[in-house]
Order: structure tokens, then sequence, then C-alpha cells
């Protein structure tokens, strides 16, 4: 397992300084919005336990209600722009009269500082998604409305950005009151039946010892200033297969080569992995193995210790009263249409369902398809517009 995180890592490195260079790849989130010709600025929002967290926002009129765009794991605010203007659900939105604020979760390439702590310290790694629910978005929803006055139009989650909404309205539901309406995009809750590999990772889910010693104990796969300098100096001398880069992200998220934009690979390779904790990752595998909605698992005695149980407490979404609309994809490994039954059922109101109408739609064709504009984000302005 340890030579295939390896392997990965290199094939990541290697997809990067095997494609054509371009100085966009170079810039951060805030420079490829003012590259397209939009105001944009960045935000720094101190959640309760410390961490700094960076909010890009392209500001709206005076008076324009707000959006949250949450990105999901490994991913990054970039996330919701690389399509490029009239294309990326950010610019969409911003087009549409809305004031777009783009967060970034603890850990990733813009939320990497703590008031006490830096990357350097082994604490500054110890969350996983459950942090990022009941710290993170709280943190950047209050700071929203403190800025505009106001509740929120919509928060729009993608993946883990889904996930952390989901533990944020089952341990803090007050906060939900903050927000009008909930766009999930390719839910992930409950995991039992994803046909990612990282299904066969789930079985070592919870022995820390080995954990440890195939990932590390801190972070996981950043979007490290070593390969950014070896694909900017490096790109022209190797002219690999793009197919090869692509293919990596269809084997754990689906495959739809049709929906790909093969030019957007630099750009994507520029800003994902994005980076998080170790800790993160395997929350997400205890969640496949146990088949569970729950906090994270220490083992029988560590659960004991922080939870007065052997096992750990599950998150409890009959509180949730806020309407909510989950957008599916057919051919999401990530998140099944049975996991995603089995949240609906769950839920106390029942959530609308939107079934992207195109049968090989896979995780991130909800970021990078080249029809997401027309497949779905066209139905979710209309969701808006209309005050669903």
């Amino acid at each position: 397992m340890k030579s295939l995180i390896v392997f990965l890592s290199l094939c990541i490195l290697s997809c990067a300084i095997s494609l054509d260079c371009d100085p966009i790849d170079d810039l951060n989130t805030a420079q490829l919005i003012r590259k397209e010709g939009y105001p944009a600025e960045a935000h720094i929002v101190e959640t309760e336990d410390g961490y700094l967290l960076t909010m890009h926002r392209i500001p709206g009129k005076s008076g324009s209600p707000a959006i949250i765009l949450q990105h999901g794991v490994l991913g990054s605010s970039a996330d919701w722009v690389i399509l490029g203007k009239g294309k990326a659900l950010a610019y969409l939105l911003a087009d549409a009269g809305y004031d777009v604020w783009l967060g970034n979760f603890r850990g990733s390439t813009y939320s990497r500082a703590h008031v006490n702590m830096t990357t350097c310290d082994h604490k500054f790694w110890n969350f996983s998604w459950h942090e990022s629910g009941i710290y993170d978005l709280p943190a950047m929803i209050d700071y929203v409305v403190g800025q505009k006055h106001h509740y929120l139009r919509a928060y729009i989650g993608f993946s883990m950005g889904t996930t952390a909404f989901y533990v944020m309205a089952s341990e803090k539901p007050f906060m939900t009151k903050y927000l009008q309406s909930v766009y999930s995009l390719a839910p992930v809750v409950y995991m039992k039946h994803v046909q990612s590999p990282l299904k066969y990772f789930s079985s070592i889910a919870t022995n820390f010892k080995e954990i440890s010693y195939l990932l590390g104990e801190t972070e996981f796969l950043p979007q490290d200033h070593v390969v950014k300098y070896l694909s900017k100096t490096l790109c022209d001398l190797f002219r690999w297969e793009e197919k090869i880069c692509a293919n990596l992200m269809f084997i754990f998220t689906g495959f739809d080569e049709t929906e790909f934009s093969y030019p957007l690979l630099p750009l994507i390779l520029s800003h994902t992995p994005a980076g998080t904790s170790t800790k993160t990752m395997v929350h997400f595998a205890q969640e496949i193995q146990s088949g569970y909605f729950r906090q994270y698992d220490y083992g029988e005695i560590g659960n004991m210790l922080k939870y007065k149980s052997v096992s750990p407490p599950a998150y409890n979404l009959s509180q949730i009263t806020v309407p909510i609309t989950l957008f599916c994809g057919s051919n999401d490994w990530l998140s099944s249409s049975e996991d995603v039954k089995r949240l609906v059922n769950e839920l106390p109101h029942e959530p609308s369902i939107y079934n992207v109408p195109y049968d090989n739609f896979n995780h991130i064709d909800f970021l990078w398809a080249v029809d997401a504009p027309k497949l779905v984000y066209k139905k979710l302005l209309a969701m808006l517009s209309d005050g669903m």
C-alpha cells in the first residue's frame, strides 16, 4: 500500500511536468478571477480553535445576495473558477448578480496557518472533516453574514463540502438559520457503496499505526512548491500522453472521457491536489468500512476516553430543517445512488433531487465537465432564481 501511495504521488508529479506550460498555471485563485475581468478579494477568517482560513470573494453590487461555494477533499477555492469565464460556476453566479464567496478548508493551499501553530507542528494536522464541519464552516458563515448583515441566499457544497455541511447541521443546527437554501453537489455522507479503490484502503482505517506508516501522520498530498517548480521548468522536456493523467482521476471518481477537457489539465494540476490531513482521508475510509455517518473512530480504548463509548457517536441528521437540493451523477463512484437514498431517508424533510441527465456523469464532472454549465449549473441557477 505504501508503494501505491508513493506511485500515485509520482504519477501526479509526472503529469504535472509532462504538460504544456502556460503562465496562467502560476496564478492563484484571486489572480485567476482578476484575469477574467472580475474584482477579487481575499479575507482571513479565524476559527474558534485558532485556524486562519482564506475566503476568496467576487463581490457583487451593494445589497446583492451572498452565496458560499465550498470545495471538496484535496480541493481549494480555485476549483470553482478553473472552467473559465462563461462556464465556471463562480463566474456564472457573479454574472447572475450574486455576491460570491469561495471558502477554503483548513490544511488546503490557502488555509495553512494558525494563531499558535505552524504546519511543521504535528498538532496542526490533527483534524478531519469533523473539525471542518464544527469549526470551519460556522466561522466562514458567521464571517459572511457579518459582512453582509443578512442571511446567505445559499450554501453550495461539493463532495467534502457537503460532508462538512451535514456535520455542522447535525452538531450545530442553529447555524442553518443563516442559510436560505443548501445545494449538495455529489453529496458524500454515507459511503458504504462507493466504487472507488478507496474501499480497498478502508479495511485498515482503524489501525492508526499502520495508517501512519503508509501515509504519514500529518499532511496528505499538498500542492507542493517542488511540483509547481518542476511543472514550470521541465514541462518542455516531456510529452507524455495526457490520458494517463486524466485516468488517474477517473480511477477514483468514475470514468467520463467525453466530458473531460484535456487542455485544462495543466491548470487543474497546478491547483490540485491542494492538501489535507491524513486524518481526513482516514475518516472517509472509516465511513466506507463502517457504513455509518459518525465521528472519528479512535479504537475502543480511544473512543472510551473521548466519547465514553466503545463506538464513536453518529451524527443526528434528524435536526436539519433547511431546504436541501441534492445533485447526483449516475457514474459517481464516490456518491452512489444507494448511499444518497439512505441520506434522503435520514433527513426529516424530503430534499429535492436532481439527477444529471447524462449517464456517464462522474464525481469531478460537477466541477470540470465540458457540459457542466448546461447539465448542472443552468438548473442550479434556475432554482436559485425561483427561490428554491
